[in-house]
């Protein structure tokens, strides 16, 4: 790969992780999954069961839709196709609000889109405020 295309991917990369952190905040579940390959795997939060496929990938977003969220990015590493992010997530449910940091470690294929998403977080880093 040449330097000129490895850029050009870190830029594909870099699009994709802001649009995924726009979509998580915007609570739309089909937005979220169209970033994700049609076979992508998601693990959120590592551990648990794997979501395997954009359907699947798809029903675990739909959690966001009932929720108001936002977003704030602090940290975004890129290494070939991989990417590894630290963030906050904000969330009002009713009269409660929510936070919590975790950090996502992606990989993606040539267009940029997602093909396996691992979210390093436990319940215990969840903050009420």
């Amino acid at each position: 790969m040449t330097t000129s295309e490895a850029t050009a991917q870190a830029e594909r990369i870099r699009a994709t992780v802001t649009a995924y952190l726009d979509a998580v905040a915007s609570g739309v579940a089909t937005d979220v999954a169209a970033l994700y390959t049609e076979n992508a795997t998601l693990e959120d939060p590592v551990g648990s069961e794997p979501r395997v496929g954009r359907a699947a990938i798809t029903e675990f977003y739909k959690a966001i839709e009932t929720t108001e969220n936002t977003t704030e990015l602090f940290t975004l590493r890129i290494s070939g196709a991989n990417a590894a992010f630290h963030f906050r997530v904000t969330t009002k449910v009713a009269e409660q609000t929510y936070a919590i940091e975790p950090i996502d470690v992606m990989t993606f294929d040539e267009a940029g889109r997602i093909t396996t998403m691992r979210a390093f977080w436990a319940p215990s880093d969840t903050v009420q405020h």
